[in-house]
């Protein structure tokens, strides 16, 4: 049997003592799924230790401090003068929140508490200004000349010779993009600037900047005391930020490079893998508007981080959701994606999208439609949560042949259909009476056959009968939802049309 990859993580980690597990997001634009892939993927691992009974921490670092790069495409052009400043001390895009950074960050812890991710959070400008990052700064600082030949040895890039692990943040324009470090007093804890507004100033290292990229990484690994970390492929590659930081952390800050946990991209079907920065995302909260939460995370945790996610809303999802109440999948992934000690779901969700059509926002016409298809429906906080992902999923990604409406009055387009298939009609309404959802499915099947009459044929009847359209939800299932008596009236209707 296959051990699943956050126990094999685990395995590694487990007999190396107190485990820091650290995961750390930028909230420069809405935070989506393929973003939750470096939470979870942490998230798993600390799971797996304390299954093994390790001592272990999960930390989140939100990146607040780092610059806007760039006018994002779902930001005002008003936006534009902010770039280059920090994320925490830009507006708020809306005027809901105290900072840019905080607009995106709060809906994403809110979804980790959905999600029941429970990380002790830092924000880095805080950090910063609290001063836990001074001495960092005086290292890297002082070292200068040794960070510059890593980062050549590594990347194979020369530094410019007035580069500097330091970004002063001007005092006049705000952005640390255009300063540059002209001497630095160590007992003041300062850094003099010059910025290409035209202002000179200094900035002082609690707050007043931070640590460029590179540096920063590594910088916070033993502060911190970070010992795993999870990180997108773009970091991983030759040369890249893990192996600079790597270095630096042994060789500038004498602490051991954490653990390496790398993950591949989640692609969204036919558009590719998704990014804050272009648009093209699913954001957590619209994914968990239309799943439960533990599906969410099982959708990430039954995938090896190393292989990419190729992620579709549409049909796909509601098999995901299936798999995931009929338990079966990987027992493991099944186990660590789990919130609670709440049953499996019953009623699966692609039934569960036939039968609000069917109730359309009735939720009493909802539950007697799920009892005439056979289903238990004592857990009525569960179904009704059910019923509204399944509408939001309805409106946002349903394919159009999913989409449905059970006509009022007999649809005109039954006229059009030949004697046999009116017979198959007449026939079927004579024998549904009492039976089961499969029964009924079965039923269909056999009447066409007492017929000599191409099953696909009475199956195209009945929904032109009951929708005016040609194809359906699962037949058997659709008509056991409808009261019994509506059924059989409308089926002799058609009958003699």
């Amino acid at each position: 049997m296959t051990i699943h990859w956050a126990d094999v993580a685990a395995e590694r980690l487990a007999d190396r003592g107190p485990q820091t597990l650290a995961t750390g997001i930028t909230p420069s634009g809405p935070v989506h799924i393929g973003n939750m892939r470096e939470v979870m993927t942490a998230e798993a691992i600390y799971r797996a230790l304390q299954d093994r009974g390790a001592e272990a921490r999960l930390i989140y670092i939100a990146d607040n401090f780092d610059r806007l790069r760039r006018l994002y495409p779902f930001l005002q052009e008003s936006f534009e003068e902010h770039v280059g400043k920090p994320l925490s001390e830009i507006p708020c895009p809306e005027g809901c929140c105290a900072s840019y950074a905080e607009h995106f960050l709060q809906p994403f812890l809110a979804s980790l508490e959905e999600l029941d991710i429970r990380p002790q959070v830092f924000r880095a400008d805080q950090l910063y200004k609290e001063g836990l990052f001074v001495d960092a700064i005086k290292t890297a600082l002082l070292r200068r000349d040794d960070i510059a030949r890593i980062l050549k040895e590594v990347s194979g890039r020369e530094v410019p010779s007035h580069w500097s692990p330091f970004d002063a943040i001007c005092k006049d324009c705000g952005r640390t993009n255009t300063t540059r470090v002209a001497g630095f007093d160590l007992d003041r804890e300062t850094v003099d600037y010059v910025c290409s507004c035209g202002y000179s100033g200094t900035a002082s290292m609690r707050g007043g900047g931070k640590l460029v990229w590179r540096v920063d990484w590594p910088a916070r690994w033993p502060l911190l005391h970070v010992t795993m970390e999870p990180f997108g492929k773009d970091h991983a590659t030759s040369g890249g930020s893990y192996d600079t930081g790597k270095r630096i952390s042994e060789e500038i800050y004498g602490y051991p490079a954490p653990h390496p946990v790398i993950y591949e991209w989640i692609h969204l079907k036919g558009k590719g893998a998704m990014h804050s920065s272009t648009g093209l995302v699913v954001t957590i909260k619209e994914m968990l508007d239309v799943v439960p939460p533990e599906v969410l995370r099982y959708l990430i945790i039954r995938t090896k981080p190393e292989k990419h996610i190729e992620f579709d809303p549409g049909l796909p999802l509601l098999t995901l959701v299936d798999e995931y109440d009929q338990r079966a999948g990987d027992s493991r992934a099944l186990e660590l994606s789990a919130i609670g000690e709440a049953e499996p779901f019953q009623i699966p969700f692609r039934h569960m999208v036939t039968a609000v059509q069917i109730a359309r926002g009735d939720d009493e016409q909802l539950i007697k439609a799920l009892e005439r298809s056979g289903y238990e429906t004592s857990r009525m906080g569960e179904i009704l949560g059910r019923a509204r992902n399944a509408e939001i999923w309805l409106a946002r990604y349903a394919p159009q042949n999913v989409r449905f409406q059970v006509q009022e009055g007999l649809p005109s387009a039954v006229k059009n259909l030949g004697p046999d298939e009116k017979e198959g009609l007449r026939v079927l309404s004579e024998r549904i009476s009492g039976l089961e959802a499969q029964s009924i499915h079965d039923e269909i099947y056999a009447v066409a056959k007492d017929l000599g009459l191409d099953s696909k044929r009475l199956f195209q009847a009945i929904y032109l009968a009951f929708l005016g359209q040609r194809q359906g939800p699962k037949a058997g299932w659709f008509l056991a939802s409808l009261d019994r008596d509506f059924v059989v009236l409308r089926l002799e209707e058609a009958a003699r049309a």
